[in-house]
């Protein structure tokens, strides 16, 4: 039985955590529904969301990774990434949809792929934030931030941010936000029809 760590610092341990990828090195019961229900049932028996830190194994929620999946889970604002044969395993945290009629959940996919995005508001947007600009090109003031991954769904994003607040919060108009650095990171590891999950 592996040597439990006692009172390790929370921002050391979810450094850490956060920056995990690879071959899981603590082994921890899971029960394995096969359903996307699992990690809902799990969060039930916790009493803190540390679920964003939580190692998935992706079988429950595909059948596959032909050319890699992306899971998001908004209730716990994690991005799991798994490679195709397995070699690569990546846990994100994420900012989320603010409020539930703007969140999506179900299955979708990686359409496009862009560096140095453009932005756009939806006409939903605009109706809401009259005030926003009609276009926004790359830079410090786009809220794509750096990479935009396109989901076949109609202006649906997962992208990066330079407003580092949003991150593990409830902060965005529908699309799943990571840390520049970590949306770079994906980029380069997923491809063109890349599976995506949002549970």
């Amino acid at each position: 039985m592996p040597k439990i760590i006692k009172n390790l610092p929370r921002r050391t341990f979810l450094a850490g955590a956060a920056s995990f990828s690879g071959a899981a090195v603590f082994a921890q019961e899971q029960r394995v529904v096969g359903d996307i229900a699992l990690e809902a049932e799990i969060r039930k028996t916790s009493e803190r969301n540390i679920s964003s830190f939580r190692m998935l194994d992706w079988r429950p929620y595909f059948d596959n990774l032909t050319g890699g999946a992306i899971l998001v889970d908004i209730e716990s604002r994690a991005l799991h990434y798994w490679s195709e044969g397995e070699k690569v395993y990546k846990l994100y945290p994420t900012s989320v949809p603010l409020t539930d009629d703007l969140t999506r959940k179900g299955r979708t996919k990686v359409i496009k792929k862009v560096e140095g995005p453009s932005w756009s508001p939806t006409p939903a947007m605009r109706v809401r934030n009259p005030e926003w600009p009609e276009y926004l090109g790359p830079g410090p003031e786009n809220p794509l931030g750096s990479h935009a991954l396109y989901l076949s769904w109609t202006y649906y994003r997962i992208h990066g941010t330079h407003d580092t607040r949003k991150i593990g919060r409830k902060s965005s108009n529908g699309c799943i936000g990571l840390y520049n650095e970590q949306i770079a990171e994906l980029f380069e590891l997923s491809k063109v029809g890349t599976q995506v999950l949002l549970i």
